[in-house]
């Protein structure tokens, strides 16, 4: 196959990764905005190299004429999850999504694959829009935890530098690592729901400092800089106490007077108006 036609081959796999990153993004940005724990915690995505590709359909013994058919994973977009209990719930909303269809699953965490390689694959059909017209592809979507990712990323790349012959030795290791991952993440969801509160905690904190910031920002372009100045004092001093509750109560306080002063700028806009 020509460079040119595997770049217009390869364009709309690429298209699809980019569309899903941005997609699955907003859906962890969606929980955030809610104040609600995101079951994701990162998307990637990419699109298998022309070598990668001629490796796999050599193996499989497909013919090039053949790849787009037999080949699922050519786009592939990863979705890392904290707890392996959240792949269950991302697993859910790729089921429930309307722009894209199930093709079918792969449980390689109920049983792992042989080398110890733990990830749950959903083959999904998606369709891009092309200068050409829609075309429907296939796109592997990976979701797994953080431990399973970081174990995954190594265990690749000890395939790639050697192929079909690894030492017995280091597969062995690779396996008991795996066993050890899998301990991790077990141990991690046995407390799972005091790391959620934790930062559900550390969120709505964040989120309440960034308000009290932005009204004190916008204070100075309408109140005196010297009320300001104390205001803004004040503030540091509640921050250093790392008490939630007067952070919220001093907001509100802030929210007031910012709309306070807001109201008496528009009176005064008005009047010089009149004046005018």
């Amino acid at each position: 196959m020509e460079t040119q036609l595997w770049r217009e081959m390869l364009d709309p796999y690429r298209l699809a990764v980019d569309e899903l990153v941005v997609k699955f993004t907003h859906v962890k940005q969606e929980y955030q905005d809610a104040r609600i724990y995101s079951p994701i915690e990162s998307v990637t995505g990419r699109v298998k190299r022309i070598s990668s590709i001629l490796d796999k359909a050599h193996r499989k013994g497909v013919d090039i004429e053949k790849i787009e058919d037999k080949i699922e994973d050519i786009a592939g977009v990863r979705i890392i999850c904290q707890f392996v209990e959240d792949i269950d719930t991302v697993v859910d909303i790729i089921r429930r999504r309307s722009d894209m269809i199930v093709k079918h699953e792969k449980d390689y965490i109920t049983k792992s694959k042989k080398s110890g390689y733990r990830s749950y694959h959903v083959i999904v059909f998606y369709t891009v829009q092309t200068i050409k017209g829609p075309k429907n592809l296939e796109v592997e979507i990976q979701i797994r935890t953080l431990a399973m990712d970081f174990w995954a990323t190594i265990e690749h790349s000890l395939q790639y530098k050697y192929k079909e012959n690894m030492p017995e030795e280091l597969r062995e290791r690779l396996l008991s690592a795996s066993d050890a991952v899998g301990k991790l993440d077990e141990e991690m969801g046995s407390v799972r729901d005091e790391i959620m509160d934790a930062q559900n905690t550390n969120r709505r904190r964040a989120k309440v400092v960034t308000d009290i910031l932005n009204n004190i920002e916008n204070l100075y372009h309408i109140a005196n800089e010297r009320e300001v100045t104390k205001i803004q004092n004040e503030f540091f001093d509640i921050y250093k106490r790392n008490d939630m509750e007067l952070l919220n109560r001093f907001n509100k306080q802030l929210d007031v007077l910012s709309e306070t002063y807001n109201a008496q700028s528009i009176q005064s806009l008005a009047g010089n108006f009149m004046d005018i």
